[in-house]
């Protein structure tokens, strides 16, 4: 099983170093001693959409500034690679004082400055390479002059390093038991089969013929079964197969997704949850935890997918993931430990490991979906690793259509349930 060349270019270590002021000036409402006013810059290299960071201010204008910030970084794979190998590509960053958003179309914010470093990513393939690392004097607005040694500095450190990851796609929605296929290049080879399925033990099973001698107070009891059963969703599994048809992974729904008292959405304090499952030694029948997967419907102004996920271990959960998705678009599910150690200070809880880890799409609610998931190629010794993460991914696409609000009719492939109609 081969991977596919991924460049990380990361962007990190930044802070703002101001000079203090020796006469009234727009930046003395900005230095540290004074300052209440928030600085961010935003970075962009060409054909990737720009990233935007908090930029903390340092009193220091020390080699190792007291506290600093990371930005995302870019994800760049073989067709980036191939069109930006052998020529510079600048690396834009610029720096401004104030808040991001804007009102009535106007920023909010004000330019201090840019600076611009070059990279080549002609050896970046094959191992680290380090392009920048240390303090810049912040351009002026027009044209990019250096500035004065009075001037606003910016620390930060860029480099890259080989990335390689797996590639795999299904060739259906989850719930529709579908062929989960490798990808490289223009190949795409099956390597997992999934199966779906519902606990039916839990709902009623009889089919509408049954019904025709039953006395009105059983249909209205059974009806109200029907009615209970609706407010929840619970029992679903999808099993990963290899090209066997061994088992090798499974995600199963071990808390139902039902919605909050008098609302009909599942809710962050009572979220359904999944359990990501490896073959517990060589019976087929015996499962052990791998992973944890929380989810539920977030409120606000926009409506969101929110989730958790976290590794089981002996003792407990190490949580490695943790965001909001947008439920009309969709978005990423990923796990990168650079962003968990940026964002929520895990650092000292992590597994040992670093980078990125896996991601997969998960389209808006209603859409079509056919998660394609990157793993990390550090992160996968064989097969059935890769499958874990292939499980992972159907469970938080899964996890969309769980969280649906309970006003609306799930498809029927997720129900497994006869529909009965009631004279």
């Amino acid at each position: 099983m081969d991977s596919c060349p991924y460049v990380r270019l990361t962007v990190e270590s930044l802070a703002l170093n101001l000079p203090s002021p020796t006469k009234p000036s727009p930046l003395s409402r900005i230095h540290p001693s004074t300052t209440t006013i928030p600085c961010f810059c935003t970075i962009h290299i060409p054909n990737f959409p720009s990233q935007t960071t908090l930029l903390p201010l340092s009193s220091s204008s020390s080699s190792s500034p007291e506290t600093t910030s990371s930005a995302d970084g870019f994800h760049l794979d073989s067709n980036a690679l191939q069109r930006l190998t052998g020529k510079p590509i600048p690396l834009r960053l610029s720096v401004y004082a104030g808040s991001m958003g804007r009102t009535c179309g106007i920023a909010n914010s004000k330019l201090l400055g840019r600076v611009v470093v070059n990279i080549d990513l002609k050896n970046s393939l094959s191992r680290s390479v380090m392009f920048h690392s240390g303090w810049l004097a912040l351009g002026k607005k027009k044209g990019f002059e250096p500035g004065k040694k009075d001037s606003a500095r910016v620390h930060f450190v860029v480099r890259t390093e080989p990335d390689p990851r797996f590639l795999f796609q299904f060739g259906g929605e989850p719930e529709c038991s579908p062929v989960v296929f490798q990808i490289q290049e223009n190949i795409r080879q099956p390597v997992f089969s999934c199966k779906f399925s519902a606990d039916r033990n839990s709902r009623s099973r009889s089919n509408a013929t049954d019904f025709a001698n039953t006395p009105s107070r059983w249909k209205r009891a059974l009806k109200s079964v029907q009615e209970r059963h609706g407010r929840e969703r619970k029992g679903w599994m999808i099993t990963v197969h290899d090209l066997s048809g061994s088992p090798v992974a499974a995600a199963s729904m071990v808390t139902p997704f039902v919605p909050s008292p008098g609302s009909d959405r599942v809710s962050r304090s009572n979220p359904g949850a999944w359990l990501i499952l490896r073959p517990n030694g060589a019976s087929v029948s015996s499962w052990k935890p791998w992973g944890r997967l929380e989810a539920w419907r977030e409120r606000g102004h926009v409506d969101g997918l929110g989730y958790k996920f976290e590794l089981v271990t002996e003792n407990n959960g190490i949580p490695i993931a943790e965001s909001t998705m947008n439920v009309k678009k969709g978005g990423q599910f990923c796990i990168d430990y650079n962003v968990m150690k940026e964002y929520y200070g895990l650092c000292s809880r992590l597994p040992p490991g670093k980078g990125f880890v896996m991601s997969s799409s998960v389209e808006g609610e209603g859409k079509i979906s056919k998660p394609f998931v990157q793993v990390g190629a550090q992160h996968v010794t064989c097969m059935a690793d890769a499958a874990l993460f292939v499980a992972l991914s159907a469970a938080i696409d899964l996890s969309m259509d769980a969280c649906q609000l309970f006003s609306h009719k799930l498809r029927k492939e997720l129900c497994h349930e006869e529909q009965v109609s009631f004279p």
